[in-house]
């Protein structure tokens, strides 16, 4: 984290500070289309949203890291010590991760309802098993506590102008369309570590199976069947972003840019599978650096317009009562990421 940051949010005990900042850490560098919106949140909120972030991270990383020799047991026992010191944390204990000290301070300032963490821990335990998924179904199983539980996780950061109820669906929504692109463009790298979250029964629809998709990505060889079958998949996924596209407008509108760029964004990575029609099996698609370029600067536009009303109902109050000045975000946001990665 920034000093700023830190600062802006509260966070002032040197170890969490430190905690914080690894969280960030991890976000710029393996979450660079998340972590570009995330820098037009408000300066005070941007810690809450890299600390699920982290948390997230770390454990992915202990199921799915393939320059580890770790075996499923010792990554399940890997994941059984975080959890056992997530459930500490959580409870005001002491924790020696980082990323465990700085989520569950994020959880106890926001009120982030503790089954979220666990969901999340289930569906990351499962991938150390479950290889595939027979259905959309029982796809939506795992991805409920591996992609909906997130976007729940961090409804109460961004802060909702309806009941957090109504606004809970849209936001589950949106993390499973997240995870959907995900599945969507990363379907050959997750091959290679042995893994299938496309559907069965919506795959072999089109004539197409596990062993012809390994076949294609092992030789490099097209077939119009399995074409067909992402793009199916895709247009599954454009449906649950419509599903999620009314909860925008139910966020505190000076979060509404963040989220809107990164509903942009990643569904731009739609649209580049779709420009380069379907081959991800054999390449990784990419937004244009110049397409993100143009989202992040409107997002940028949006989010200080969005902040306007509220510096100047601060001007008002500080007439009355003199304060210090609120610092403006624009520098900081404005700065391009190095190494971006839709």
């Amino acid at each position: 984290m920034t000093a700023r940051e830190l600062d802006a949010a509260g966070i002032h005990e040197p170890g969490l500070r430190t905690a914080y900042t690894h969280c960030r850490h991890l976000n710029a560098r393996h979450g660079k289309t998340y972590f570009l919106a995330t820098r037009l949140l408000p300066v005070e909120r941007r810690a809450a949203v890299h600390a699920p972030y982290g948390f997230a991270r770390w454990a992915d990383d202990i199921v799915d890291d393939l320059d580890s020799t770790a075996t499923v047991t010792e990554r399940a026992a890997a994941l059984t010590a975080l959890e056992g010191q997530l459930e500490n944390g959580l409870r005001g204990g002491r924790a020696t991760e980082p990323v465990i000290q700085a989520l569950a301070d994020t959880a106890g300032r926001y009120g982030i309802d503790h089954r979220h963490f666990a969901d999340f821990l289930a569906s990351m335990r499962s991938d150390l098993t479950v290889t595939g998924y027979a259905s959309l179904n029982d796809l939506g199983g795992y991805m409920h506590g591996s992609a909906a539980v997130i976007g729940l996780q961090m409804l109460p950061v961004l802060g909702t102008v309806t009941r957090h109820e109504e606004a809970a669906g849209p936001a589950a929504a949106l993390g499973i369309a997240f995870q959907l692109t995900n599945f969507l463009r990363d379907v050959g790298e997750d091959l290679d570590r042995g893994r299938l979250y496309l559907p069965a029964d919506l795959i072999a629809a089109y004539g197409v199976d596990r062993a012809r998709l390994e076949w294609s990505r092992r030789t490099g060889t097209r077939d119009p069947r399995i074409t067909d079958a992402l793009r199916a998949f895709a247009a599954h996924t454009r449906t649950v972003y419509r599903q999620a596209l009314p909860g925008l407008g139910m966020l505190d509108p000076v979060a509404r840019p963040c989220i809107r760029t990164a509903f942009v964004l990643y569904s731009g990575i739609l649209d580049a599978i779709e420009a380069e029609e379907y081959a991800v099996l054999h390449r990784r698609a990419v937004v244009p650096r110049r397409r993100r370029a143009v989202v992040a600067l409107d997002g940028l536009a949006r989010a200080l317009a969005a902040r306007a009303p509220a510096r100047h109902r601060t001007r008002t109050v500080a007439a009355r009562c003199p304060a210090p000045p609120a610092p403006t975000v624009i520098t900081e946001i404005a700065t391009p990421v190095r190494g971006e990665a839709a």
